[in-house]
């Protein structure tokens, strides 16, 4: 039975190593930018209700975009600097580490690291054409 149950995991894990090799981690599209503001996390506070939506919505752009490892360490930072400015340090701290754990670009989430682009991406820096991509999907939103 233990031998039945290790060629079985062994052959799912050969299964999913051949599909993102043979995606090669490409981005062949990139869906229209959206935001589920703070994700599972509330807004604000239960008087300011959108306190740090702002920090959320731009945290949002980053992870749609995607990019390498360095990028999202420097858009989860941006994140807990911007939510602290709003005089919520412990509340930021908190939220980092959320985002650090729960954003990782290897689960298919709505709200990855890259949801933007085809699943699954890893971390992966754009090229040129990814990023006019982008900056298409910006200026359509705006």
């Amino acid at each position: 039975m233990k031998t039945v149950v290790r060629k079985s995991l062994a052959v799912v894990a050969l299964t999913f190593a051949t599909y993102i090799l043979s995606t090669n981690g490409s981005a062949q599209t990139l869906s229209p930018f959206t935001s589920d503001g703070c994700s599972a996390f509330p807004d604000g506070t239960l008087e300011q209700k959108t306190l740090w939506l702002d920090c959320c919505t731009a945290h949002d752009k980053a992870y749609w975009q995607g990019g390498n490892y360095q990028q999202r360490l420097q858009a989860d930072q941006a994140l807990r600097s911007c939510v602290a400015q709003t005089g919520q340090p412990e509340i930021a701290t908190l939220m980092l580490a959320g985002v650090r754990v729960g954003g990782t670009p290897y689960l298919p989430t709505s709200f990855r690291w890259g949801y933007g682009w085809n699943y699954p991406r890893g971390y992966k820096t754009l090229s040129e054409t990814e990023l006019k991509l982008v900056e298409q999907q910006k200026q359509a939103t705006e």
